[in-house]
Protein backbone atom coordinates (compact mmCIF):
# COMPACT_ATOMS: atom_id res chain seq x y z
CA UNK A 1 0.00 0.00 0.00
CA UNK A 2 1.41 3.40 -0.96
CA UNK A 3 -1.24 5.85 0.23
CA UNK A 4 -0.10 9.15 1.63
CA UNK A 5 0.08 9.15 5.45
CA UNK A 6 -2.60 11.29 7.03
CA UNK A 7 -3.52 12.09 10.60
CA UNK A 8 -6.22 9.66 11.73
CA UNK A 9 -9.71 10.85 12.66
CA UNK A 10 -9.25 9.46 16.18
CA UNK A 11 -5.89 11.17 16.71
CA UNK A 12 -5.23 12.55 20.17
CA UNK A 13 -2.94 15.57 20.25
CA UNK A 14 -1.14 14.77 23.51
CA UNK A 15 2.15 16.37 24.49
CA UNK A 16 4.91 14.21 26.04
CA UNK A 17 4.11 15.60 29.50
CA UNK A 18 0.43 14.81 29.07
CA UNK A 19 1.28 11.27 27.95
CA UNK A 20 3.45 10.71 31.03
CA UNK A 21 0.68 12.11 33.26
CA UNK A 22 -1.80 9.71 31.67
CA UNK A 23 0.57 6.77 32.20
CA UNK A 24 1.10 7.84 35.83
CA UNK A 25 -2.57 7.15 36.52
CA UNK A 26 -1.98 3.44 35.94
CA UNK A 27 1.75 2.77 36.37
CA UNK A 28 3.91 3.59 39.39
CA UNK A 29 7.48 4.82 38.86
CA UNK A 30 9.56 3.96 35.76
CA UNK A 31 10.00 7.62 34.79
CA UNK A 32 12.72 6.95 32.20
CA UNK A 33 10.62 4.38 30.35
CA UNK A 34 7.56 6.65 30.39
CA UNK A 35 9.57 9.57 29.01
CA UNK A 36 10.99 7.44 26.19
CA UNK A 37 7.62 6.06 25.06
CA UNK A 38 6.01 9.50 25.42
CA UNK A 39 8.61 11.03 23.10
CA UNK A 40 8.18 8.16 20.61
CA UNK A 41 4.40 8.61 20.57
CA UNK A 42 4.65 12.38 20.13
CA UNK A 43 7.21 11.89 17.34
CA UNK A 44 4.55 10.02 15.39
CA UNK A 45 2.25 13.03 15.59
CA UNK A 46 5.18 15.23 14.54
CA UNK A 47 5.90 13.03 11.53
CA UNK A 48 2.29 13.06 10.32
CA UNK A 49 2.32 16.87 10.49
CA UNK A 50 5.79 17.37 9.05
CA UNK A 51 6.64 18.66 5.57
CA UNK A 52 5.43 15.99 3.08
CA UNK A 53 8.78 16.16 1.29
CA UNK A 54 10.61 14.68 4.29
CA UNK A 55 7.76 12.88 6.07
CA UNK A 56 8.62 9.46 4.64
CA UNK A 57 12.23 9.81 5.75
CA UNK A 58 11.34 10.19 9.42
CA UNK A 59 11.53 6.72 10.93
CA UNK A 60 10.50 5.69 14.45
CA UNK A 61 13.10 5.10 17.13
CA UNK A 62 12.34 1.60 18.33
CA UNK A 63 12.71 0.98 22.06
CA UNK A 64 14.30 -1.88 23.99
CA UNK A 65 13.00 -2.17 27.56
CA UNK A 66 15.27 -4.03 29.94
CA UNK A 67 14.10 -5.08 33.37
CA UNK A 68 12.84 -7.91 35.58
CA UNK A 69 9.39 -9.38 35.23
CA UNK A 70 6.42 -7.60 36.75
CA UNK A 71 7.82 -4.05 36.76
CA UNK A 72 5.47 -2.61 34.14
CA UNK A 73 7.09 -3.16 30.73
CA UNK A 74 4.02 -4.65 29.07
CA UNK A 75 1.61 -2.35 30.87
CA UNK A 76 3.47 0.75 29.65
CA UNK A 77 3.24 -0.42 26.03
CA UNK A 78 -0.41 -1.44 26.37
CA UNK A 79 -1.46 1.86 27.94
CA UNK A 80 0.52 3.74 25.32
CA UNK A 81 -1.43 2.03 22.55
CA UNK A 82 -4.74 2.87 24.25
CA UNK A 83 -3.72 6.51 24.55
CA UNK A 84 -2.80 6.64 20.88
CA UNK A 85 -5.92 4.65 19.90
CA UNK A 86 -3.49 2.70 17.77
CA UNK A 87 -3.44 -0.93 16.60
CA UNK A 88 -1.39 -2.83 19.17
CA UNK A 89 -0.21 -6.41 19.45
CA UNK A 90 1.90 -8.19 22.05
CA UNK A 91 3.90 -11.17 20.85
CA UNK A 92 6.48 -13.40 22.48
CA UNK A 93 9.72 -13.74 20.55
CA UNK A 94 10.19 -17.29 21.82
CA UNK A 95 7.01 -18.43 20.02
CA UNK A 96 8.46 -17.77 16.58
CA UNK A 97 10.67 -20.08 14.54
CA UNK A 98 13.16 -19.50 11.80
CA UNK A 99 11.90 -19.70 8.21
CA UNK A 100 11.95 -23.33 7.13
CA UNK A 101 11.01 -24.70 10.57
CA UNK A 102 7.53 -25.78 11.69
CA UNK A 103 5.89 -22.97 13.64
CA UNK A 104 4.92 -19.33 13.25
CA UNK A 105 7.12 -17.11 11.13
CA UNK A 106 7.77 -13.57 12.31
CA UNK A 107 5.69 -11.99 9.53
CA UNK A 108 2.57 -13.38 11.19
CA UNK A 109 2.82 -10.64 13.84
CA UNK A 110 2.08 -8.05 11.17
CA UNK A 111 -0.79 -10.08 9.73
CA UNK A 112 -2.26 -10.38 13.23
CA UNK A 113 -1.80 -6.63 13.76
CA UNK A 114 -3.78 -5.97 10.58
CA UNK A 115 -6.61 -8.21 11.82
CA UNK A 116 -6.69 -6.20 15.06
CA UNK A 117 -6.78 -2.92 13.13
CA UNK A 118 -9.62 -4.14 10.89
CA UNK A 119 -11.68 -5.05 13.96
CA UNK A 120 -10.85 -1.70 15.61
CA UNK A 121 -11.87 0.39 12.62
CA UNK A 122 -15.07 -1.58 11.98
CA UNK A 123 -16.11 -1.18 15.61
CA UNK A 124 -15.57 2.59 15.35
CA UNK A 125 -17.59 2.73 12.14
CA UNK A 126 -20.38 0.65 13.68
CA UNK A 127 -20.50 3.06 16.62
CA UNK A 128 -20.99 5.96 14.22
CA UNK A 129 -23.99 4.27 12.59
CA UNK A 130 -25.36 2.81 15.83
CA UNK A 131 -28.41 5.09 16.00
CA UNK A 132 -29.40 4.25 12.42
CA UNK A 133 -28.76 0.53 13.04
CA UNK A 134 -31.02 0.54 16.13
CA UNK A 135 -33.73 2.30 14.13
CA UNK A 136 -33.54 -0.34 11.41
CA UNK A 137 -33.45 -3.16 13.97
CA UNK A 138 -36.59 -1.81 15.65
CA UNK A 139 -38.30 -1.69 12.27
CA UNK A 140 -37.46 -5.35 11.68
CA UNK A 141 -38.84 -6.21 15.14
CA UNK A 142 -41.99 -4.23 14.37
CA UNK A 143 -42.40 -6.07 11.07
CA UNK A 144 -42.15 -9.35 12.99
CA UNK A 145 -44.71 -8.29 15.60
CA UNK A 146 -47.17 -6.62 13.21
CA UNK A 147 -46.36 -7.41 9.56
CA UNK A 148 -47.36 -4.55 7.25
CA UNK A 149 -50.36 -5.05 4.99
CA UNK A 150 -49.39 -5.30 1.36
CA UNK A 151 -51.68 -3.21 -0.78
CA UNK A 152 -53.77 -5.29 -3.18
CA UNK A 153 -55.30 -4.25 -6.48
CA UNK A 154 -59.04 -4.69 -7.10
CA UNK A 155 -60.59 -5.84 -10.37
CA UNK A 156 -61.56 -2.22 -11.12
CA UNK A 157 -57.93 -1.23 -10.97
CA UNK A 158 -57.94 0.46 -7.52
CA UNK A 159 -57.73 -0.54 -3.89
CA UNK A 160 -60.99 -1.89 -2.45
CA UNK A 161 -62.53 -0.10 0.53
CA UNK A 162 -61.98 -3.24 2.63
CA UNK A 163 -58.26 -3.29 1.82
CA UNK A 164 -58.02 0.42 2.54
CA UNK A 165 -59.66 -0.08 5.92
CA UNK A 166 -57.39 -3.00 6.76
CA UNK A 167 -54.35 -0.96 5.83
CA UNK A 168 -55.38 1.96 8.04
CA UNK A 169 -56.07 -0.38 10.95
CA UNK A 170 -52.70 -2.04 10.43
CA UNK A 171 -50.91 1.31 10.41
CA UNK A 172 -52.63 2.39 13.64
CA UNK A 173 -51.71 -0.91 15.30
CA UNK A 174 -48.11 -0.65 14.11
CA UNK A 175 -47.88 2.89 15.46
CA UNK A 176 -49.09 1.73 18.89
CA UNK A 177 -46.53 -1.08 18.93
CA UNK A 178 -43.83 1.32 17.76
CA UNK A 179 -44.55 3.51 20.78
CA UNK A 180 -44.43 0.48 23.08
CA UNK A 181 -41.08 -0.52 21.61
CA UNK A 182 -39.68 2.95 22.20
CA UNK A 183 -40.96 2.94 25.80
CA UNK A 184 -39.46 -0.49 26.42
CA UNK A 185 -42.80 -2.16 27.20
CA UNK A 186 -42.07 -5.17 24.97
CA UNK A 187 -38.52 -6.02 26.06
CA UNK A 188 -39.46 -9.42 27.53
CA UNK A 189 -41.83 -10.45 24.75
CA UNK A 190 -40.46 -13.34 22.70
CA UNK A 191 -40.34 -13.14 18.92
CA UNK A 192 -38.96 -15.32 16.16
CA UNK A 193 -36.30 -13.71 13.98
CA UNK A 194 -34.01 -14.85 11.18
CA UNK A 195 -30.32 -14.40 11.88
CA UNK A 196 -27.14 -15.22 10.03
CA UNK A 197 -25.19 -18.27 11.31
CA UNK A 198 -22.62 -17.70 14.05
CA UNK A 199 -19.00 -16.95 13.29
CA UNK A 200 -17.06 -19.75 11.68
CA UNK A 201 -14.38 -21.50 13.74
CA UNK A 202 -10.90 -20.27 12.97
CA UNK A 203 -8.25 -22.56 11.56
CA UNK A 204 -4.53 -21.93 11.73
CA UNK A 205 -1.89 -23.64 9.66
CA UNK A 206 1.70 -23.78 10.83
CA UNK A 207 4.59 -24.79 8.68
CA UNK A 208 7.29 -23.48 6.37
CA UNK A 209 7.14 -20.00 4.93
CA UNK A 210 4.01 -19.45 2.88
CA UNK A 211 1.84 -22.00 4.68
CA UNK A 212 0.22 -19.38 6.90
CA UNK A 213 -0.79 -17.37 3.84
CA UNK A 214 -2.29 -20.58 2.42
CA UNK A 215 -4.19 -20.97 5.68
CA UNK A 216 -5.58 -17.46 5.27
CA UNK A 217 -6.89 -18.30 1.82
CA UNK A 218 -8.51 -21.50 3.06
CA UNK A 219 -10.21 -19.53 5.81
CA UNK A 220 -11.59 -17.13 3.23
CA UNK A 221 -12.91 -20.05 1.19
CA UNK A 222 -14.57 -21.53 4.28
CA UNK A 223 -15.94 -18.09 5.14
CA UNK A 224 -17.58 -17.72 1.72
CA UNK A 225 -19.26 -21.10 2.19
CA UNK A 226 -20.55 -20.00 5.60
CA UNK A 227 -21.86 -16.72 4.20
CA UNK A 228 -23.77 -18.69 1.57
CA UNK A 229 -25.75 -20.58 4.20
CA UNK A 230 -29.41 -19.78 4.74
CA UNK A 231 -30.42 -17.76 7.77
CA UNK A 232 -31.57 -19.65 10.83
CA UNK A 233 -34.66 -18.89 12.93
CA UNK A 234 -34.34 -18.17 16.63
CA UNK A 235 -36.92 -17.32 19.30
CA UNK A 236 -35.62 -14.58 21.58
CA UNK A 237 -36.88 -11.78 23.85
CA UNK A 238 -37.14 -8.45 22.06
CA UNK A 239 -34.20 -7.06 24.07
CA UNK A 240 -31.85 -9.82 22.87
CA UNK A 241 -33.24 -9.80 19.35
CA UNK A 242 -32.58 -6.06 19.10
CA UNK A 243 -28.89 -6.54 19.97
CA UNK A 244 -28.43 -9.20 17.29
CA UNK A 245 -30.36 -7.28 14.66
CA UNK A 246 -28.55 -4.03 15.50
CA UNK A 247 -25.20 -5.74 14.93
CA UNK A 248 -26.43 -7.10 11.59
CA UNK A 249 -27.74 -3.71 10.46
CA UNK A 250 -24.56 -1.91 11.58
CA UNK A 251 -22.52 -4.43 9.60
CA UNK A 252 -24.61 -3.63 6.51
CA UNK A 253 -24.29 0.14 6.97
CA UNK A 254 -20.49 0.38 7.18
CA UNK A 255 -18.24 0.65 4.13
CA UNK A 256 -16.06 -2.46 4.38
CA UNK A 257 -13.65 -1.35 1.67
CA UNK A 258 -13.10 2.02 3.37
CA UNK A 259 -12.63 0.22 6.70
CA UNK A 260 -9.94 -2.01 5.21
CA UNK A 261 -8.06 0.91 3.68
CA UNK A 262 -8.21 2.92 6.91
CA UNK A 263 -7.03 -0.08 8.93
CA UNK A 264 -4.06 -0.66 6.63
CA UNK A 265 -3.11 3.00 6.89
CA UNK A 266 -3.34 2.92 10.68
CA UNK A 267 -1.11 -0.13 10.87
CA UNK A 268 1.49 1.50 8.67
CA UNK A 269 1.48 4.87 10.44
CA UNK A 270 0.36 4.09 14.00
CA UNK A 271 0.87 0.36 14.58
CA UNK A 272 2.73 -0.74 17.71
CA UNK A 273 4.30 -4.19 18.03
CA UNK A 274 5.44 -5.21 21.50
CA UNK A 275 7.95 -8.07 21.26
CA UNK A 276 8.21 -9.64 24.71
CA UNK A 277 10.90 -12.09 25.83
CA UNK A 278 13.25 -10.87 23.12
CA UNK A 279 16.08 -11.95 25.42
CA UNK A 280 14.97 -15.56 24.88
CA UNK A 281 16.23 -15.43 21.27
CA UNK A 282 19.56 -13.90 22.32
CA UNK A 283 22.52 -16.28 22.21
CA UNK A 284 25.21 -16.12 24.84
CA UNK A 285 28.81 -15.92 23.64
CA UNK A 286 29.73 -18.98 25.73
CA UNK A 287 27.07 -21.20 24.15
CA UNK A 288 29.13 -22.09 21.11
CA UNK A 289 26.14 -21.29 18.93
CA UNK A 290 25.05 -24.91 18.67
CA UNK A 291 21.62 -26.56 18.54
CA UNK A 292 18.73 -24.30 19.54
CA UNK A 293 20.97 -21.22 19.51
CA UNK A 294 21.23 -21.46 15.74
CA UNK A 295 17.44 -21.31 15.42
CA UNK A 296 17.32 -18.36 17.82
CA UNK A 297 19.77 -16.49 15.63
CA UNK A 298 17.55 -17.35 12.67
CA UNK A 299 14.58 -15.70 14.37
CA UNK A 300 16.69 -12.61 14.98
CA UNK A 301 17.70 -12.51 11.30
CA UNK A 302 14.05 -12.88 10.26
CA UNK A 303 13.11 -9.98 12.56
CA UNK A 304 15.67 -7.64 10.97
CA UNK A 305 13.86 -6.70 7.75
CA UNK A 306 10.50 -6.31 9.49
CA UNK A 307 11.87 -4.02 12.19
CA UNK A 308 13.96 -2.07 9.69
CA UNK A 309 11.11 -1.72 7.22
CA UNK A 310 9.76 -4.15 4.65
CA UNK A 311 6.54 -4.99 2.83
CA UNK A 312 4.42 -7.85 4.19
CA UNK A 313 1.70 -9.65 2.26
CA UNK A 314 -1.61 -9.93 4.14
CA UNK A 315 -5.04 -11.09 3.02
CA UNK A 316 -6.13 -7.43 3.00
CA UNK A 317 -3.22 -6.18 0.91
CA UNK A 318 0.43 -5.20 1.23
CA UNK A 319 1.61 -3.54 4.45
CA UNK A 320 4.81 -1.54 4.86
CA UNK A 321 6.44 -1.72 8.28
CA UNK A 322 8.76 1.29 7.85
CA UNK A 323 6.82 3.40 10.35
CA UNK A 324 5.52 0.73 12.71
CA UNK A 325 6.86 1.25 16.24
CA UNK A 326 8.56 -1.83 17.68
CA UNK A 327 9.11 -2.13 21.42
CA UNK A 328 11.35 -4.99 22.51
CA UNK A 329 11.26 -6.24 26.07
CA UNK A 330 13.23 -8.70 28.13
CA UNK A 331 14.55 -9.42 31.60
CA UNK A 332 18.00 -10.38 30.23
CA UNK A 333 18.79 -12.51 33.28
CA UNK A 334 20.68 -15.21 31.37
CA UNK A 335 21.90 -12.98 28.55
CA UNK A 336 22.74 -9.37 27.75
CA UNK A 337 21.40 -7.00 25.07
CA UNK A 338 24.85 -7.27 23.48
CA UNK A 339 24.16 -11.00 22.92
CA UNK A 340 21.63 -10.05 20.25
CA UNK A 341 23.13 -10.00 16.77
CA UNK A 342 24.63 -6.55 16.10
CA UNK A 343 22.23 -5.74 13.26
CA UNK A 344 19.20 -6.26 15.53
CA UNK A 345 20.78 -4.22 18.32
CA UNK A 346 21.01 -1.34 15.89
CA UNK A 347 17.27 -1.57 15.16
CA UNK A 348 16.51 -0.66 18.79
CA UNK A 349 18.45 2.58 19.33
CA UNK A 350 16.55 3.64 22.47
CA UNK A 351 17.35 1.46 25.48
CA UNK A 352 15.59 1.92 28.80
CA UNK A 353 16.37 0.04 32.00
CA UNK A 354 13.37 -0.34 34.28
CA UNK A 355 13.88 -0.34 38.04
CA UNK A 356 13.04 -3.22 40.36
CA UNK A 357 10.06 -2.47 42.57
CA UNK A 358 10.60 -1.58 46.22
CA UNK A 359 8.30 -1.95 49.22
CA UNK A 360 7.27 1.69 48.83
CA UNK A 361 6.47 1.06 45.15
CA UNK A 362 4.19 -1.81 46.17
CA UNK A 363 2.37 0.50 48.60
CA UNK A 364 1.86 3.09 45.84
CA UNK A 365 0.73 0.40 43.38
CA UNK A 366 -1.95 -0.68 45.86
CA UNK A 367 -3.21 2.86 46.49
CA UNK A 368 -2.58 5.22 43.58
CA UNK A 369 -3.51 3.75 40.15
CA UNK A 370 -7.09 4.00 38.91
CA UNK A 371 -7.07 0.24 38.45
CA UNK A 372 -5.33 -0.59 41.74
CA UNK A 373 -5.92 -4.15 42.98
CA UNK A 374 -7.52 -2.84 46.17
CA UNK A 375 -10.09 -0.96 44.08
CA UNK A 376 -10.71 -4.01 41.91
CA UNK A 377 -11.50 -6.12 44.96
CA UNK A 378 -13.70 -3.34 46.39
CA UNK A 379 -15.69 -3.34 43.14
CA UNK A 380 -16.13 -7.14 43.33
CA UNK A 381 -17.28 -6.97 46.95
CA UNK A 382 -19.71 -4.16 46.12
CA UNK A 383 -21.26 -6.32 43.37
CA UNK A 384 -22.39 -8.62 46.21
CA UNK A 385 -23.67 -5.72 48.32
CA UNK A 386 -20.72 -5.86 50.74
CA UNK A 387 -18.28 -3.02 51.41
CA UNK A 388 -14.52 -3.46 51.65
CA UNK A 389 -12.05 -1.08 53.27
CA UNK A 390 -8.27 -1.26 53.76
CA UNK A 391 -6.45 0.48 56.60
CA UNK A 392 -3.23 2.20 55.54
CA UNK A 393 -1.24 0.09 58.01
CA UNK A 394 -2.74 -3.05 56.48
CA UNK A 395 -1.72 -1.98 52.98
CA UNK A 396 1.81 -1.23 54.18
CA UNK A 397 2.02 -4.70 55.70
CA UNK A 398 0.82 -6.25 52.43
CA UNK A 399 3.51 -4.31 50.57
CA UNK A 400 6.14 -5.43 53.07
CA UNK A 401 5.13 -9.10 52.80
CA UNK A 402 5.14 -8.94 48.99
CA UNK A 403 8.65 -7.47 49.01
CA UNK A 404 9.85 -10.07 51.52
CA UNK A 405 8.47 -13.04 49.58
CA UNK A 406 9.95 -11.63 46.37
CA UNK A 407 13.37 -11.47 47.99
CA UNK A 408 13.14 -14.96 49.50
CA UNK A 409 11.63 -16.94 46.65
CA UNK A 410 11.71 -15.32 43.23
CA UNK A 411 11.28 -11.70 42.25
CA UNK A 412 8.17 -11.51 40.05
CA UNK A 413 7.55 -7.82 40.68
CA UNK A 414 4.01 -6.49 41.08
CA UNK A 415 2.54 -9.84 40.08
CA UNK A 416 3.28 -10.92 43.64
CA UNK A 417 0.53 -8.59 44.85
CA UNK A 418 -2.09 -10.60 42.96
CA UNK A 419 -1.33 -13.81 44.82
CA UNK A 420 -0.83 -12.09 48.16
CA UNK A 421 -4.22 -10.35 47.98
CA UNK A 422 -5.88 -13.50 46.69
CA UNK A 423 -4.58 -15.42 49.73
CA UNK A 424 -5.50 -12.58 52.07
CA UNK A 425 -9.13 -12.33 50.93
CA UNK A 426 -9.77 -15.99 50.12
CA UNK A 427 -11.91 -16.67 53.20
CA UNK A 428 -14.07 -13.58 52.68
CA UNK A 429 -14.52 -14.25 48.96
CA UNK A 430 -15.70 -17.78 49.78
CA UNK A 431 -18.07 -16.63 52.54
CA UNK A 432 -19.84 -14.04 50.37
CA UNK A 433 -22.81 -14.10 49.83
CA UNK A 434 -23.82 -17.23 51.80
CA UNK A 435 -22.45 -16.23 55.21
CA UNK A 436 -21.75 -12.54 54.59
CA UNK A 437 -24.33 -10.61 52.57
CA UNK A 438 -24.23 -7.06 53.92
CA UNK A 439 -22.14 -4.61 55.90
CA UNK A 440 -18.53 -3.49 55.42
CA UNK A 441 -15.44 -5.64 55.85
CA UNK A 442 -12.40 -3.74 57.17
CA UNK A 443 -8.94 -5.18 56.49
CA UNK A 444 -6.61 -4.05 59.28
CA UNK A 445 -3.05 -4.93 60.25
CA UNK A 446 -4.19 -7.64 62.67
CA UNK A 447 -6.18 -9.42 59.92
CA UNK A 448 -3.23 -9.24 57.50
CA UNK A 449 -0.84 -10.69 60.08
CA UNK A 450 -3.27 -13.47 60.96
CA UNK A 451 -3.85 -14.47 57.33
CA UNK A 452 -0.36 -14.00 55.85
CA UNK A 453 2.24 -14.36 58.58
CA UNK A 454 2.83 -18.04 57.71
CA UNK A 455 3.79 -17.12 54.14
CA UNK A 456 6.89 -15.31 55.36
CA UNK A 457 7.90 -17.52 58.28
CA UNK A 458 7.37 -20.89 56.54
CA UNK A 459 9.97 -21.12 53.77
CA UNK A 460 8.45 -24.31 52.32
CA UNK A 461 5.00 -22.74 52.17
CA UNK A 462 6.33 -19.59 50.52
CA UNK A 463 7.53 -21.63 47.56
CA UNK A 464 3.91 -22.41 46.70
CA UNK A 465 3.03 -18.74 46.54
CA UNK A 466 3.87 -17.85 42.98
Amino acid sequence: MTSKPTAPQTELNLTPKQIVEALDRYIVGQKKAKRSVAISLRNRWRRLHADPEIREEIIPNNILMIGPTGVGKTEIARRLAKLAQAPFIKVEASKFTEVGYVGRDVESMIRDLVDIAITMVKEEMQERVQAKAIERANLRILDTLIPPVRAGVSTSGGESSSEDSDKQLNERTREKFREKLERGDLEDREIEIEVTPGKKPTMQFFGPQGMEEMGVNLQDMLGSLTRGQKKVKRTLPVSEAREILTDEEAEKLIDHEAATQEALERVQNQGIVFIDEIDKVATSASSGKQGADVSRQGVQRDLLPIVEGSTIQTKYGMVKTDHVLFIGSGAFHMSKPSDLIPELQGRFPIRVELDSLTEEDFFLILTQPKNALTRQYQAMFESEGVGLEFDEDAIRDIASIAATVNSQVENIGARRLHTILSSLLEELLFAIPDDIHSGTMTIDREYVQRQLSDLVTDKDLSHYIL
